[in-house]
Order: structure tokens, then sequence, then C-alpha cells
């Protein structure tokens, strides 16, 4: 004799519920982490792309130093900005730091948004590009010249310029270099820490004096890590900066532009 059929009853129709609700946040989910990925990758390609195209080790370049780092004032690396002039006339730049082997190119913008998640060729991205602020100078002569990109989870851009503080990457190097069309620019690493957003750190100065000298002493005293380099009333510094996870602070590393 055949069973009867049990009925479905309030129950059994919420447990389908919470399963088709399940299964759509895990599908939500899914699509999510890969249009994160493919984000990823696709500023990755581009700006691989980049590098490919326009930047070549430089055959006169530095020698190794005995105490870390490199010495000479020819940069590591050559670049083409014929080249990536022809793909954004917005390029004031190239970004190279020695001790992490961070290398992007820099731009800047009329503002400080637009390049917050549009990359070089202008494809929306939340990597963004590494940029200069817009009120500083193109020719790298501000007595603080501020340089902007996303700490990537991925570790580009400037996902791990923590590490000069972490891993102790500065006494692998202590220079970085901004090369640009007119000349190549080196910087010796004087502070690393973490400031407030809106700390003195960002500060933009029109002239040198008291109050610029009072700011050098301040960052040099920031510092997280010990650096040999003493800025001096007439240096110009460039500070990169990135964010932290946290949105009240950034991390920032300073360096002093050598003759």
């Amino acid at each position: 004799m055949a069973k009867k059929k049990k009925k479905k009853g309030p129950g059994d129709y919420l447990l389908t519920l919470i399963l088709l609700a399940a299964i759509g946040v895990f599908a939500f989910a899914g699509w999510k982490l890969y249009g994160i990925y493919m984000d990823y990758k696709q500023a990755k390609d581009e700006y691989k792309g980049l590098e490919e195209m326009a930047v070549q080790p430089n055959p006169n370049g530095p020698q190794e130093g005995t105490e870390g780092g490199t010495t000479g004032n020819e940069p590591p690396i050559v670049v083409d900005f014929d080249a990536l002039l022809a793909e954004n006339s917005d390029v004031v730049g190239w970004l190279y730091v020695e001790a992490l082997g961070i290398s992007y190119p820099v731009v800047q913008g009329t503002d400080n948004d637009y390049y917050l998640h549009m990359t070089y060729q202008k494809t929306y991205n939340f990597a963004g590009t590494i940029f200069i602020d817009f009120e500083n100078s193109r020719d790298f002569q501000d007595l603080n010249t501020i340089v902007y990109g996303h700490n990537m989870k991925d570790g580009s851009m400037f996902g791990i310029l923590k590490r000069i503080v972490t891993e102790n990457a500065y006494a692998n190097s202590p220079y970085f270099w901004m090369l640009t069309p007119e000349k190549n620019y080196k910087y010796e690493i004087f502070s690393a820490y973490t400031a407030q957003v809106n700390s003195l750190t960002y500060t933009l100065f029109s002239k040198p004096g008291k109050e610029y000298t009072a700011y050098l002493e301040q960052m040099k005293a920031n510092s997280e890590i010990a650096t040999q380099a003493e800025p001096k009333k007439f240096d110009k510094v460039m500070t990169l900066s990135t964010c932290t996870g946290d949105s009240s602070t950034r991390f920032v590393v300073q360096g002093i532009q050598l003759d």
C-alpha cells in the first residue's frame, strides 16, 4: 500500500527560502570577489605593459654600495617619456623606490580625485594611478611635493610602502628616484611614519623660513626608523603617502632631494 506524501508545512518553506537566500548571498559574494580580482588583474596588466614599453635598465646605472643601497648619480632605470606622453599627457615623472622595487608612472590631475580610481590609460579601476598633489609644481621644485598612491592588498602601487618600516627595507637602500622628461631627481629617505590625515605632514610651503625649518625637524622626529639623512632649511622634500586601513591615518615616507 502506497504511503501518503507528507505535506510541506510552513517550516519547510522557510528552510527553502533560507537555502535560496544563502545561495544568493554566496553567488553575490563570488561575483564581487571576481570583480575585485579582475580589477587587480586589469591594473597589473596595464602597468606591466607600460613598464615593458617605456622602462629599461640603465647600463650606466648605480653600483652596489658597501653599506646597502647604491652609489652614484645615475638612476637604475631609463624611461622613454615620449612613449608615455603618447599615452597620457598628464605624466610628470616615473617613481622608482630602490628598496622596494616600486616602479610606476606618476601623473598630475586638475584635482586630487580624478586619478584616485582612474588608471594611466584613463580606464576606471580602483587601483588608480600614482599622482602628485594638484597644487604642486610639475617640476618638483616645491619645498614639499606630495605623491599619493593606493595601499593595494596585492602589494601593487604603494601596497608595500610600509615595508620600509616593518621589514627594515630601508637597510637595503635609503634612496628613491623621480625621473622626469627634463631631469632625474634622487631622494634620500629621512623619515617614515604613520601620520594623521590632517597633520602638518601635508603642508605646502611657498618659501623656506623658520616655519619650514620647524617642519623638517618635526618630520625627522616623527620617523619610526633611524635614518642617516638630516634635512636642512633649503632642502626640498618629497612625501610618499598611502592609506592604512584607518580612515584617519596615512603612512608616509619622506625623502630630501639630493643635488
